[in-house]
Formats: structure tokens, C-alpha cells, sequence
């Protein structure tokens, strides 16, 4: 193969890394209304706008065209804050995501 059709390839595998972590940045801040929860430790808290900066950030451990370090970041953000929510409120995430037309207990 010539240096075109391997340009195209990483310029193709750049372009997937990076909508996956745009969609994974909104599925963050989709998550923010979880840091208005008192319960939640500060530490989680914090962790959320450490990946969002981080995220923004031109400063990277890995050179921006490999978007890896930040899909980790914010996994790792997205899994603290939906575990810190479940452990002060067991059930939460999953009630969230119900409907009155799909939830067949409103009670």
C-alpha cells in the first residue's frame, strides 16, 4: 500500500476517535445533573469537570489525532459519577432513564 491509502486509513480511525469522544463528552454533561446531588462525594464531583477540562485541553498524554486518553478519562468520569449516584441511591441511574409510559409501577 502507498503512503495515500494509509493516510486515508488514520485519517478515517482520527475521525472515529474523535466522534466517539464528542459523544462520549455529551453523555458527561448529559451526567451533570447528577452533580447537583448532595450526596455525591466532592471527589466524584471534581473528577467530572477534570475530564471535561482535560477533554477541552490541548495539553494530552497522548498526542490529539489518538483521542484513547480522552475516551478513558471521560469512561472513567461517566462510570465515577453513575457509581457514586448508585451508592447514595440505589436505583437512581436506571429510574432516570424511565418513562410513565414504560415504568409499570408509577408508585
Amino acid at each position: 500500500m502507498d503512503g495515500t491509502v494509509w493516510l486515508t486509513v488514520a485519517a478515517v480511525v482520527a475521525l472515529g476517535l474523535a466522534i466517539a469522544a464528542g459523544v462520549l463528552l455529551v453523555r458527561v454533561f448529559a451526567a451533570r445533573r447528577l452533580l447537583l446531588d448532595a450526596g455525591i462525594p466532592l471527589r466524584d464531583k471534581a473528577l467530572f469537570w477534570v475530564a471535561v477540562i482535560y477533554t477541552l485541553s490541548p495539553v494530552d498524554l497522548v498526542p490529539d489525532p489518538v483521542y484513547l486518553d480522552d475516551i478513558g478519562i471521560l469512561l472513567l468520569a461517566l462510570r465515577s459519577l453513575h457509581a457514586a449516584a448508585g451508592a447514595v441511591r440505589p436505583g437512581a441511574v436506571e429510574t432516570s432513564k424511565r418513562t410513565p409510559a414504560t415504568d409499570p409501577d408509577p408508585a
